[in-house]
């Protein structure tokens, strides 16, 4: 495999997902991941190779753009711990 070939894979399979979503396939979510997902990873890139100040203002850039990106997520798990703490404080024998 030479060198040029992981590039290639990966932007044949972006090429492809842009035709899925103007097909009608629903893949904005995915979308909306893989930027700020390629933000962070450009931080950590200039973390490594040019300057410890830039990539880590990249970095929590792009790490603010995914907590909104998952936001959604945070709320599901908060009801589940809040339903499970519930659940937990009935079970709870009373100290009398």
């Amino acid at each position: 495999m030479r060198s040029g070939n992981g590039l290639a894979i990966i932007l044949i399979g972006f090429g492809g997902l842009i035709i899925l979503g103007k097909l009608g396939f629903g893949l904005g979510f995915l979308f909306g991941l893989i930027i700020p997902i390629l933000v962070v990873l450009l931080g950590v890139m200039a973390w490594n190779n040019v300057s410890r100040m830039l990539g880590g203002i990249i970095g929590v850039i792009g790490g603010i753009m995914l907590l909104g990106q998952l936001s959604h997520l945070f709320v599901w798990v908060a009801a589940i711990a809040l339903i499970m703490f519930g659940v937990s404080m009935l079970r709870r024998n009373p100290r009398v």
